[in-house]
């Protein structure tokens, strides 16, 4: 079973007031490219894997989608995607379901499209959850994700340092070595799982997606200007975004 991070008190209210957690999707850097992936949602059946307070659920459905399947392992993520989804959505065009992605079972050519944004980094066994996605959509049926960048996963225990014009520099820590990663993130002792870049293509692949997109987030121009937190975005990928298709 995945750790169930998000139903310790400190990490949910931690998570809580993340500009993505108030915001919703406008609020996170990366949705403007990985909406870009996504295919029209008019009339598909849609699952999201790891929908936290349900705001691609809600987008899909004002988007036309037919019937949108919410899973997450947080039964308090879940209390608040249902207090924020509109009761003639729940029940209807929105399902919000307790589920464990390791251990996920899905029915045959059920879906158009399977969504997950920044939760297979929490997955162990990401090869298996590729295998359930694949036969779980129809053919030409669409796998869109975001994940934190496996160079993001393995920096240095030391942190950043500073080369000689005052630039940051992020040496990594054993990149090559996969598995596990213990990291403090609004909470204490955080598990994650590494996987190099080459590792989670190769693993679509071998579950015979087709691969249509791949994007290492960087922030534009414009979202340094509006945040310019962002900025040290630029000196390494923090997000992987992925288009894949049956």
């Amino acid at each position: 079973m995945a750790q169930n991070i998000y139903d310790q008190p400190q990490f949910f209210e931690g998570y809580s007031r993340l500009a993505r957690s108030t915001g919703g999707l406008d609020a996170a850097p990366e949705w403007p490219v990985l909406r870009a992936m996504l295919p029209p949602m008019k009339g598909l059946r849609v699952v999201d894997l790891g929908c936290g307070y349900g705001w691609f659920c809600r987008w899909a459905q004002e988007q036309g989608a037919a019937h949108v399947l919410g899973l997450d392992l947080s039964e308090k993520m879940l209390a608040r995607a249902r207090e924020m989804s509109r009761d003639d959505a729940i029940g209807e065009t929105i399902v919000y379901e307790r589920a464990d992605l390791e251990q996920l079972a899905l029915s045959a050519a059920a879906f158009d499209l399977v969504y997950s944004s920044l939760a297979l980094h929490y997955l162990k066994d990401a090869g298996r959850l590729f295998a359930t996605v694949h036969q779980a959509l129809v053919p030409g049926g669409r796998f869109v994700f975001s994940t934190e960048h496996p160079v993001f996963m393995a920096p240095s225990r030391q942190g950043w340092t500073q080369d000689a014009e005052g630039r940051r520099i992020w040496p990594l820590d054993r990149y090559a070595m996969e598995g596990p990663r213990v990291t403090d993130w609004l909470a204490k002792g955080v598990l994650k799982y590494h996987r190099t870049l080459a590792t989670t293509l190769n693993l679509l692949i071998g579950a015979a997606f087709t691969i249509d997109r791949v994007e290492e987030f960087a922030p534009t121009p414009a979202q340094i200007e509006a945040q310019p937190a962002l900025q040290e975005e630029l000196d390494r990928p923090m997000f992987l975004l992925v288009s894949a298709k049956r």
